[in-house]
């Protein structure tokens, strides 16, 4: 496959991937209040969550920086894919790696947009409604200070941890307890994807000038 179609592949996984992932927050975010649950099985909920922070919940320093520092990985990532596809990258490695971008940029997507242009979720135990859409500058924060819209739970099990056990011992635990939403797992999964059969590809070559490619075989 010669290298115009792997980068036009390359746009389309991001933009099909940035797509659902907004889509799925916007509905959520007008249609649920903040801490909603919706049981689809007893081992997966929509509930509705937000955070400030990483992927699967996490905080790490301010917001602004997390934010700034999103943008630079996202716009790193770009470079290194173009790069890459430049040097003759395999389609399947160019495809995983764009999966990781899509996830980075959705999450910033909210950061960027969602505190403009939408008025603050509020808590479902309050009785209060969803949040709703509104003109830019009306929402909640500003730009970059937008929170993270998240939505998927799965519980598969719970459990008790025996009275031995370190640190947690006769505790209750659930497994899986992290509330995410589409674009983690597409960070997700394009990391493991990439370990797995892809690691070999990530060669230490991130600023070594990338040699022509001779020959565009077919993979």
């Amino acid at each position: 496959m010669n290298n115009k179609k792997k980068a036009i592949i390359a746009c389309l996984v991001v933009v099909a991937l940035l797509v659902i992932d907004q889509t799925i927050k916007v509905i959520v975010k007008l249609n649920m209040s903040l801490g909603e649950s919706i049981r689809i099985f007893d081992w997966f909920h929509i509930e509705f969550i937000e955070n400030n922070g990483m992927a699967w919940g996490m905080e790490l320093g301010s917001k602004l920086a997390l934010s700034l520092f999103r943008i630079l990985a996202v716009g790193f990532l770009v470079w290194y894919i173009a790069k890459k596809i430049r040097s003759g990258a395999k389609t399947g490695f160019v495809v995983v790696m764009s999966m990781i971008c899509a996830g980075a940029a959705g999450n910033i997507f909210d950061s960027l947009f969602y505190g403009e242009i939408f008025t603050e979720s509020q808590p479902y135990y309050m009785g209060a409604p969803p949040a709703e859409l509104v003109s830019w500058g009306n929402g909640y924060a500003s730009i970059l200070m937008g929170r993270v819209v998240d939505m998927f739970y799965f519980p598969i099990f719970s459990g008790t941890f025996p009275s031995w056990f370190p640190v947690w011992g006769g505790e209750r635990f659930t497994f899986f307890s992290p509330v995410f939403n589409f674009a983690d797992s597409c960070i997700t999964v394009g990391l493991s994807l990439m370990f797995i059969f892809y690691r070999n590809d990530l060669n230490g070559d991130v600023f070594k000038k990338e040699k022509p490619v001779q020959n565009d075989s077919l993979e």
